[in-house]
């Protein structure tokens, strides 16, 4: 029930998915737009404390348009009520609601995430690959222009996504054999960084993909 809520272009976490599928995945679509004479450029996403940032209510939401009555409640239990308070030496701050952040150290924790990020924006001319937080966006084009256009565009609708990303930590990539790169693309106002190669599921990627 769960694995039909959680989208394709998701492999983290997943019974029969690895970081070696993902990254057959991610080099097949790159090799594609080669043999046909394309660019490929792609953002690389540094999510910013991913699985800290999960809203409780939003995924209590998402929980119950996905899970039994009996499930859900349960998992509202887990989540609801939770406190936190700091210690430093011998001063004791007062306990503060929780409000967002999956438990962590539970197998509950990818699991939520997952469901909770499954909504991400897609597009039908570019291409998607998360493995649990660690996000591609690849577009391939004939033309640079229309390339970047096409990687902005869905860069746009990523900013407006309840998850942060860390637009000082991602990458944009151009994957190509002819000497030229796609113009640059922007996340929230800021320009991403570009760069030669790119190090993805700890797999270095580099323009002409050797």
């Amino acid at each position: 029930m769960i694995n039909e809520k959680i989208p394709a272009h998701q492999s983290g976490f997943r019974e029969y998915h690895s970081t070696t599928q993902q990254c057959h995945r991610i080099i097949n679509e790159i090799l594609k737009g080669l043999e046909e004479k394309q660019l490929c450029t792609a953002a690389f996403l540094d999510i910013q404390q991913a699985f800290d940032r999960v809203w409780h209510d939003s995924l209590l939401f998402k929980l119950k348009a996905t899970l039994p009555t009996p499930y859900y409640l349960l998992l509202q239990s887990h989540l609801t009520d939770r406190y936190s308070q700091i210690k430093f030496n011998t001063a004791t701050s007062v306990n503060f609601p929780i409000l967002s952040g999956v438990p962590q150290g539970s197998v509950l924790c990818p699991v939520l995430y997952m469901i909770f990020t499954a909504d991400i924006p897609i597009r039908n001319d570019t291409t998607i690959a998360i493995f649990a937080d660690d996000t591609a966006i690849l577009a391939n084009k004939k033309d640079p222009q229309t390339a970047s256009q096409s990687l902005q565009t869905h860069l746009n609708h990523l900013a407006t996504w309840r998850i942060k990303v860390n637009e000082t930590k991602s990458v944009h990539v151009t994957f190509t054999n002819r000497r030229i790169d796609c113009p640059i693309v922007t996340i929230n106002g800021t320009q991403l960084l570009v760069q030669a190669e790119v190090k993805y599921l700890d797999l270095l990627l580099d323009q002409k993909l050797t």
